[in-house]
């Protein structure tokens, strides 16, 4: 303590001195002071150590979520993911110990692409935050991922048979398929979407410009014919060779050699009569009876974008002829085979398509494309009727006259020379019949099957002639035997393996196939069903329903949001 003090002297004094009775005290609050800080000290470092656990313990867990979210979303996304994408998912937090983590799994799926998102979440128990009223610290984890086909190939390959034509089967079609068409082209802001079309009846018209690539015989010389005659072999393999032969299918009606329209096996033709083929209607082909009946309208479209344009050419569809539905699926995979690349190229030069589809067909194996066909059919086979060799092309034996349009056959009869049967006269002469001192014409057989019937020539050219002397049971062999020259058929069960062959290899090579039965009869839907994909992928129509499937196969589409 500090005492102060008055000397004799006057002089004021100051002075220092220690007090026992303070000193005590002193030192007890200073000892307390450093106990409370050293504490507080204590508790905070074991709360920051505390929370560093928690947050440790926090990391952990989240890490463990997150990288589990992300391996299994990836994989589950993966279009090559034949299994379901939720179950994948799952699988991933089961094999880890942590499927009750696993909170929401949402799939988002279209024609192109899948999507995958997927939300964990867990409970760390933590052991200190309880300190700050946090009772509850959850770690969160969400992961996405996707998997994009950015160039897209559709072919609708359509019948549009006679049938077609009954019960507004083909205006029910035309409205759906061009609903399909401004659906999937309206969200293509980028062509990368390419639809074409194959129409079908008896066989497939593929125009001229498609038909200049392949290498085509035994023309017929006939607007608007451009169908070939497939051989056995073009099924074993994914495209039509454009190198190989392909003869194309005669201008002939064939139908009534078998239909009963014009004749049979075992009896004369009912409705061919002994006259004039330019008075008779008997002679004239029927147009619905060719196997490929002349058409600027049903004609193979190439890939386009043009939504205007495509609608335009469904709208002129024309039903007519049989139903071979083997080739119309033939030649739809034609169109995204990739063999094709080089003739795109060459169509591409000469404008007949977008340069945008430079480097299409794409390969089966690009992960960037996809290939899908829509076919649909009302009917099921008919067994197809194709002219033979030797019929097809070049000089026949029959004449014309230029006078008055009769027609007379050469045979080469041995011990007469009255080679040339007249059947609207009922004789045989030594030269071919004119009229007026006109010449007789030589026609080659397109110009016969053209303007006759072939019942009507195998009947009235042939039969009547070479056994005129002979008995109605010779005539009618000689008829059955002269068709069974000039034609022959396939077999409608041979058509339905040729499908399925064709069919298998789309599915073996990725191509999506839909099937859509539209008021067609058991074996024509079931031929159907089992070309699709699968059977989500098969519909079976009657009248607006078609529309229905075409919406249904067209949402999948719609929903493409095409990058680079």
């Amino acid at each position: 303590m500090i005492g102060w003090s008055v000397k004799r002297d006057g002089a004021v004094r100051c002075s220092w001195k220690k007090s026992s009775a303070n000193r005590r005290p002193f030192g007890r609050a200073e000892n307390g002071n450093i106990t409370v800080f050293a504490l507080t000290l204590f508790v905070l470092m074991t709360m920051m150590g505390g929370f560093a656990i928690d947050l440790m313990k926090y990391e952990q867990t989240r890490t463990t979520l997150q990288n589990t979210l992300d391996r299994s979303t990836l994989a589950a996304a993966a279009l090559t993911q034949e299994r379901d994408p939720e179950t994948v998912v799952r699988d991933y937090f089961h094999a880890a110990g942590i499927s009750e983590t696993l909170t929401r799994v949402e799939v988002t799926e279209g024609i192109n692409f899948r999507q995958v998102v997927a939300d964990a979440g867990a409970d760390t128990n933590p052991y200190f935050m309880h300190m700050l009223g946090i009772d509850r610290f959850d770690a969160v984890g969400r992961s996405g991922a996707e998997q994009r086909i950015t160039n897209v190939e559709i072919v609708l390959v359509l019948d549009v048979s006679g049938s077609m034509g009954s019960n507004n089967r083909l205006i029910n079609l035309k409205s759906a398929a061009k609903e399909f068409v401004t659906t999937v082209l309206n969200s293509d802001v980028e062509q990368r979407i390419s639809i074409a079309l194959v129409p079908f009846n008896g066989q497939v018209n593929l125009g001229a410009t498609l038909a200049s690539k392949f290498n085509m015989i035994d023309n017929p010389n006939v607007s608007g014919v451009t169908c070939v005659d497939l051989p056995t072999t073009a099924y074993t393999t994914f495209g039509v060779s454009r190198t190989s032969e392909l003869p194309m299918t005669a201008n002939a009606d064939t139908f009534s050699a078998t239909s009963g329209s014009g004749g049979n096996s075992s009896t004369a033709p009912s409705n061919v009569s002994v006259v004039s083929p330019t008075s008779s209607s008997s002679a004239l082909p029927n147009p619905g009876n060719r196997w490929c009946p002349p058409s600027a309208a049903n004609i193979v479209r190439l890939p386009s974008y043009n939504a205007t344009q495509l609608k335009g050419y469904i709208d002129s569809l024309d039903a007519i002829g049989a139903t071979s539905i083997n080739a119309g699926m033939k030649w739809g995979m034609t169109m995204i085979d990739p063999t094709a690349r080089s003739m795109f190229a060459q169509l591409i030069s000469a404008g007949a398509i977008a340069n945008v589809y430079s480097g299409r067909p794409y390969e089966f194996a690009d992960d960037d494309s996809m290939k899908i066909i829509v076919l649909m059919t009302d009917g099921d086979h008919f067994a197809q009727e194709r002219v033979n060799g030797g019929y097809r092309s070049g000089n026949s034996n029959i004449w014309r006259s230029a006078g008055d349009g009769n027609y007379s056959s050469f045979f080469d009869r041995s011990g007469t020379t009255s080679d040339y049967w007249v059947p609207h006269r009922n004789e045989w002469r030594t030269t071919a019949w004119t009229s007026n001192a006109t010449a007789a014409v030589r026609q080659t057989w397109p110009q016969v099957w053209t303007d006759m019937r072939l019942s009507y020539v195998a009947w009235h050219l042939y039969a009547r002639g070479l056994f005129n002397t002979g008995t109605t049971l010779q005539r009618q062999n000689s008829y059955r035997d002269t068709i069974a020259d000039f034609r022959s058929q396939i077999p409608t069960g041979t058509m339905n393996n040729q499908l399925q062959t064709a069919c298998g290899q789309a599915k073996a090579q990725g191509v999506i196939v839909y099937g859509i039965a539209f008021e067609a009869p058991t074996d024509g839907a079931a031929q159907i069903a089992a070309c699709a994909s699968s059977s989500a992928h098969y519909f079976n129509a009657s009248g607006l329903q078609i529309n229905t499937a075409f919406r249904a196969i067209a949402s999948n589409i719609s929903q493409l949001r095409l990058t680079q």
